[in-house]
């Protein structure tokens, strides 16, 4: 048996589904006219997303409405669309960098999480097709407790197989808070790293560069694909062992999150504060 998570947008009501889509093509520079890769844009209360190229570059099918762009390094920002374009320029403004954190007192070497119990060896898959949509902008991942003080050493998790040509994944974090349950960033760094086409698993140590401390609460630790190689074959996929512990998922960048029975098995470890 298999548990087969589908990339797939998530339907509109029908009488959203009615309105008439514009395109939307441009490009998302600092303030300094540089490009800004990875960039995470859309109509959240929609349920449309996706992401920009390593370059800046994006396109986007959305009904006339306000197109939202998040970048953790960069202050939101957001875009009336009033019909199509073809060459929107979006400029980032950078956010402003917390103070240095100094922290004193006693220190344990510790797992904030582990994966849980895995299924059965071999279980699991996450499957994504270009006739379902765009494989970036999909996040997928754990829960953790964080009960003290904790800094993040090490964000462990491995790929079993992928089969995504020229993929690029981000590891996003968010705080979990209140009961409607808002999902808040706390990183200011992003952080990616490349996954090689392979059949073989694949494990991955990622250490912040960001000094990240984690207050006490709960938190979402997310994988997320952020690049690919769009000329591709059609059918792509990138498995997970899966492991039962309840998560959470995002169909579409800056979409709504929703709750998960499994997942895919991300580790977290560092210095929890006595």
């Amino acid at each position: 048996m298999r548990i087969k998570l589908a990339l797939a947008f998530s339907l509109l009501p029908a009488l959203l589904s009615a309105q008439e889509h514009v395109t939307v093509k441009g490009r998302i520079i600092n303030e300094q006219g540089d490009a800004v890769e990875y960039v995470q844009l859309g109509v959240p209360k929609l349920q449309i997303g996706t992401i920009s190229s390593a370059d800046g570059r994006f396109e986007i099918d959305m009904p006339c409405d306000t197109l939202e762009f998040f970048h953790v390094s960069y202050q939101p920002t957001s875009y009336p669309v009033t019909g199509p374009a073809d060459d929107v320029v979006i400029v980032l403004h950078e956010q402003e960098l917390p103070p240095a954190i100094f922290i004193g007192g006693n220190t344990k070497e510790k797992y904030l999480l582990k994966p849980g119990t895995g299924l059965l060896k071999g279980m699991g898959i996450i499957t994504t097709s270009m006739r379902s949509g765009h494989p970036s902008g999909r996040e997928i991942g754990s829960v953790a407790q964080a009960r003290k003080p904790f800094l993040v050493k090490d964000i462990l998790l491995t790929v079993r197989s992928n089969q995504i040509p020229g993929c690029v994944a981000s590891i996003n974090i968010y705080r979990i808070e209140g009961k409607k349950e808002s999902f808040v960033n706390v990183l200011h760094k992003p952080i990616y790293f490349d996954v090689a086409v392979s059949d073989d698993p694949q494990d991955f140590d990622i250490h912040p560069e960001e000094t990240l401390l984690l207050e006490p609460g709960k938190y979402f630790i997310a994988f997320q694909i952020v690049g690919c190689n769009n000329e591709a074959l059609q059918e792509m996929s990138m498995d997970f062992n899966i492991y039962l512990k309840s998560s959470y998922v995002r169909e579409v960048a800056l979409g709504e999150m929703e709750q998960l029975p499994v997942n895919i098995g991300v580790a977290v470890k560092g210095l929890e504060y006595q």
